[in-house]
């Protein structure tokens, strides 16, 4: 009796542990502190080594139009006007870094999703430095990487 008891509690506690902890803004503001202000952004370089390793999604955030014009092929596009309905599209295992040309729309998202309870933080460098970042021997390195892991799975 005592196991089935400890399995039951287990896997409550585990379905538990899944749910993302939705957060107030009130809330999320009064603990705002320099660590978190160092932690809510990430460098493209940091950004490729994560989504090489398959551990964070790259989420465009820009406009349909403007991710049809010109996009990076690893970035999954949701506009920052659709993520809240889209949510259930992320994974929640998975560090979400949010991106736009700068920084301005990701940051919002960044802000939006981790108000929902997700692990994101924002391109601090935007896609535009992230474009300048892969060309020549960094865009076959990274893709090397990229598709490599992808075999793993």
């Amino acid at each position: 009796m005592k196991k089935v008891i400890f399995m039951v509690l287990a896997l409550v506690g585990l379905v538990n542990a899944a749910e993302l902890k939705k957060v107030g803004i009130e809330e999320y503001l009064s603990s705002f502190d320099y660590k978190e202000r160092e932690n809510m952004k990430i460098k493209t370089p940091d950004m490729l080594a994560l989504v090489e390793e398959g551990k964070a999604i790259l989420v465009d955030v820009r406009f349909r139009e403007e991710f049809e014009v010109w996009h990076i092929n690893f970035a999954k596009n949701i506009p920052l006007n659709e993520l809240p309905k889209r949510l259930g599209e992320l994974p929640k295992d998975k560090l979400i870094i949010t991106a736009c040309p700068h920084y301005d729309r990701s940051s919002m998202a960044r802000l939006f999703l981790t108000l929902n309870g997700y692990n994101a933080k924002y391109l601090n460098d935007g896609l535009l430095k992230t474009a300048e970042f892969l060309r020549g021997d960094n865009a076959k390195e990274f893709l090397d990487e990229y598709n490599a892991h992808k075999e793993k799975k």
